[in-house]
């Protein structure tokens, strides 16, 4: 077994406590030392690291999640793998998955003690997984574990839906609910395909999102057992209680749509995410719902008759009144005596039914409904300018319209994430219950790069996220005018044109500085570059009859790479050596011959 996680994964994310644990992992809070923001960090169980079976599952997770970009799904920034440590000295590969820290708690909590959540509340909660499953759906994900575990919610009241460790792309014909032979999920919120191992779609996840409503609005889920096998065989074979028959408040036409919902055959169940969300919505609005009544519903969950599922519950209950004939695929036993009592008897009543429709012309022939509005079968599209997807959805909802959010479009006038155009445009007559095309800003179609020259690189990067760019990679840079580690300018460079999500490098300021040659500058001139380059300067005083008094003879540091804060002492002639003093000269006795007559005494030769 590995003996601990290592504190920090990929170089970049401090692991701190634990703060959740799964059937396949293990979730802590972290830390993204690079974007400076808290992040949750799954990671797979140690006892599972080395099953190849587990390891593939929680890569799939982390494909099937981070393809999703929805407000309601938990994002996943970054996933990645790290060699660790077993206390046999062995080594252990152990994915990993960097998340979303969503800060709140799951439905589960919420349903801890075993009491109902308020209707509108459980509605709210439901609309939001509702939203998130129509994305995934939309991309082609089936969620396939959709339970209260797997539902946060945020102190604001957001829906977040999470955990997509055996979500499966629905183009894959071979992903049952089965792995060697066993069951993978939460058997009591399985769909009666899962329980059986066969393929499973979008409608799987509507059939666990009834589970879901069913328990928020009674406090139980639709079935419970004493073992995952007997739960499993329960949404197989038996029709759950109506919710208002263990929650008396709870309206008619909510049991309506949780029973449809759970309905065991998956035709038989709302045809994709948004059908059921709007049922939901007009069933606490006193708008029309779509859902059967729940008497339609066999004893099996499936529909009593081809035609039961549009059928009012009076109709039907008429219809076994007047001993309707066996469906089709049985066999009536009747004696062959009773047959001509059987024929007169439907003469009977056609004759019956013919006296009843003609009372009804003649009736409605004399009393003509003048006053009566033909029924509403249009609607005008509303303005939906200025509005985001939550208001988009909530207006059209509201006109009994069915909003289809497309891929985003460009736009330089219309902010990211609002209203751009639908299809059909607002102010279209069309009937009620069309789908209509919504397109929402992405924004302009290219952006600015913004001036962050001088700023720290966090402040950069922050600057560059909110223009839509990407901080890239960093390079050094010698610059004495910008402090070290700031941002001296960006490639592409500011003002320049690139498309959003674009990454931009960084050019910021090394710890060193290019020292000049500074040999024969005046000595004020040699001493402000160096201030000018964040060094210090020391002088000193020297002859030189080369160099002029008050320039630099020569430097400490020859020009070239100095780091900052260097101090340079600077040799500063104080002007040539002076010329020396000639010595004073004595007079002494002349060697020229004195004529006589001049004053000169002159000695006489010795004699002989």
């Amino acid at each position: 077994m590995v003996d601990e996680i290592p504190r920090v994964l990929a170089g970049r994310y401090e692991v701190g406590e634990l703060i959740g644990r799964g059937g396949m992992a293990e979730v802590h809070i972290g830390y993204d030392n690079r974007l400076s923001r808290t992040v949750a960090i799954k990671v797979l169980r140690s006892d599972l690291a080395r099953d190849a079976t587990f390891q593939a599952r929680f890569r799939r997770e982390a494909q099937s999640s981070a393809a999703l970009n929805h407000p309601s799904i938990v994002a996943v920034y970054d996933t990645g793998e790290e060699q660790v440590a077993t206390s046999g000295g062995q080594h252990v590969t152990v994915p990993f998955i960097v998340m979303e820290y969503v800060e709140g708690h799951t439905v589960r909590g919420l349903l801890s003690g075993g009491d109902p959540v308020p209707i509108d509340e459980a509605v709210e909660i439901v609309v939001g997984v509702l939203s998130a499953l129509e994305y995934s759906h939309r991309e082609g994900i089936v969620h396939r574990d959709i339970k209260p575990g797997n539902i946060m919610l945020t102190p604001t009241g957001a829906v977040k839906v999470m955990d997509f460790g055996i979500a499966r792309a629905m183009a894959d014909s071979a992903a049952t609910m089965t792995q060697t032979h066993a069951v993978v999920g939460t058997a009591q919120y399985l769909s009666p395909e899962q329980a059986r191992g066969e393929v499973v779609d979008a409608r799987s996840d509507l059939y666990s999102t009834g589970c879901l409503l069913y328990e928020l609005l009674t406090g139980q889920p639709p079935f419970s057992g004493d073992s995952a096998v007997a739960v499993a065989y329960q949404h197989v074979r038996e029709t759950p209680r109506s919710p208002s028959s263990v929650t008396p408040d709870i309206p008619e036409v909510l049991d309506r749509v949780v029973l449809k919902a759970l309905a065991k055959d998956r035709e038989d169940r709302y045809a994709d995410a948004p059908h059921m969300r709007t049922d939901l919505l007009a069933a606490v609005r006193g708008g029309r719902v779509h859902a059967p009544a729940t008497a339609v519903w066999g004893a099996a969950g499936s529909l009593t008759g081809a035609t039961a599922a549009t059928a009012p519950l009076a109709a039907a209950e008429a219809t076994r009144a007047m001993g309707a004939a066996p469906a089709t695929g049985t066999t009536a036993t009747v004696p062959p005596e009773d047959e001509p009592r059987r024929s007169r008897w439907w003469i009977w009543l056609l004759a019956l039914l013919g006296v009843a429709a003609a009372v009804g012309i003649v009736y409605m022939y004399l009393n003509p409904a003048e006053d009566e509005p033909p029924p509403v079968t249009t609607v005008e599209i509303p303005d939906l300018s200025g509005l985001d997807q939550v208001g988009v959805r909530q207006e059209l909802t509201e006109a009994e319209l069915v909003p289809n959010f497309v891929d985003p479009v460009p736009s330089d006038t219309v902010e990211v994430g609002l209203f751009v155009q639908s299809s059909p445009p607002p102010g279209t007559v069309v009937d009620i219950g069309s789908a209509v095309d919504v397109a929402l800003s992405s924004g302009p179609e290219a952006v600015e790069v913004p001036d962050v020259a001088g700023m720290t690189q966090e402040q950069a990067r922050a600057e560059l996220e909110a223009s839509e760019l990407r901080g890239g990679a960093t390079t050094e840079e010698n610059n004495a005018a910008i402090g070290v580690g700031d941002v001296i300018r960006t490639e592409p460079g500011a003002g320049e044109q690139v498309e959003p999500g674009s990454t931009v490098d960084l050019v910021i300021a090394s710890a060193n500085v290019d020292l000049p040659a500074l040999e024969g500058r005046p000595e004020a001139e040699a001493s402000q570059v160096l201030d000018d380059l964040d060094l210090g300067v020391r002088i000193e005083q020297a002859e030189s009859a080369d160099v002029p008094a008050g320039n630099v003879i020569s430097q400490s540091h020859p020009a070239g790479v100095v780091a900052r804060g260097t101090t340079v002492t600077l040799t500063v002639s104080s002007g040539a050596p002076p010329e020396p003093t000639p010595e004073p000269t004595t007079p002494e006795a002349s060697e020229e011959p004195t004529e006589p007559g001049d004053g000169a005494t002159t000695e006489a030769p010795p004699e002989g």
